[in-house]
C-alpha cells in the first residue's frame, strides 16, 4: 500500500538498520492512518493490498472509503474460525514469546521460504530474501491469533456496509500464511454485503505472489477488476 505504516523507513537497509520503526503498530492504527491518507482525496480511491494489507483494504472498504477494492491473500478477521496449521507454522517467529508483541519480528532465510516463497525456486527465494525482507510489527500477529476471543477487537471487517464497494479476494493456491482456506472463509464472509463481490485463485503462487517473477499476472487481474468499477 502507498502510503506506506506510520514511521515505515523509505529502503529495505534503513528498516533493517533500524527495526524498532516498526514495532507496536497496531491494526487499528495503521487503518486509522489509511483512513486519514484517503480522507485527504477529492474522491474515493480503489484500494489494493497485500497480506496484513490486504486485511487493511478489507477494513477501508468496510468504513465506505474505498471506490473499489482488491485484498490479496489477506490475512484473517474476526469471524473467520479456520486456523490452518501452515498458517501457525509460519505466524511462529512472533507468536512464540509473548513479548514480541511489542518488538519488530525478523525472519531468518528458512523462515521467508516457508511462508513468503515456498512456490518459487531456490535462487528466486534467496534474491526475494534480499530485496525485500525487513522485520515487521508483531502486534497485528497477536491480534489477529486473538480476534476471534475479543469482541473489541480491532482485526474486525464490516462486511455489510452498502457504501463498500465492489471488492475482489485473490488467493494464491500454494500459499502457507494465507492459504486458500482463509481466502476463501473470508470471500463467504464478504458475500453478505450488497456490492460485487468476486473470488480468484491464481496457481501455483504462494505469498510472495506480489513480488515473485509472476507479480505482474496478479497485477493484471487487480487492474482488470477496478477497470470494470472505475
Amino acid at each position: 500500500m502507498s502510503p506506506g505504516w506510520p514511521d515505515d523507513p523509505d529502503t529495505v537497509e534503513e528498516a533493517i538498520a533500524d527495526p524498532e520503526a516498526f514495532a507496536d503498530k497496531t491494526i487499528g492504527q495503521v487503518a486509522d492512518h489509511y483512513s486519514s491518507a484517503i480522507g485527504q482525496l477529492s474522491r474515493k480511491p480503489a484500494v489494493i493490498g497485500h497480506s496484513f494489507g490486504g486485511l487493511l483494504a478489507e477494513i477501508v472498504a468496510g468504513r465506505g472509503l474505498a471506490a473499489v477494492s482488491v485484498a490479496i491473500d489477506a490475512a484473517p478477521f474476526r469471524g473467520i474460525p479456520q486456523l490452518p496449521l501452515s498458517s501457525l507454522r509460519a505466524a511462529s517467529p512472533a507468536l512464540r514469546n509473548p513479548a514480541n508483541r511489542h518488538r519488530a519480528v525478523p525472519l531468518t532465510y528458512e523462515q521467508f521460504r516457508y511462508s513468503f516463497a515456498n512456490a518459487v525456486d531456490e535462487d528466486q527465494a534467496r534474491r526475494l530474501f534480499d530485496t525485500f525482507a525487513v522485520p515487521a510489527p508483531g502486534a497485528p500477529l497477536w491480534q489477529a491469533a486473538a480476534a476471534n476471543f475479543n469482541p473489541r477487537t480491532e482485526d474486525k471487517v464490516d462486511t455489510r456496509n452498502p457504501d463498500r464497494g465492489p471488492m475482489l479476494i485473490v488467493s494464491g493456491e500454494k500459499d502457507h500464511t494465507v492459504p486458500p482456506t482463509l481466502s476463501r472463509a473470508a470471500y463467504a464472509r464478504q458475500q453478505k454485503n450488497p456490492g460485487v463481490t468476486e473470488f480468484t485463485e491464481i496457481p501455483g503462487r504462494g505469498h510472495a505472489l506480489t513480488i515473485d517473477d509472476g507479480w505482474q499476472e496478479v497485477a493484471d487481474t487487480a487492474l482488470t477488476f477496478i477497470r470494470r468499477f472505475a
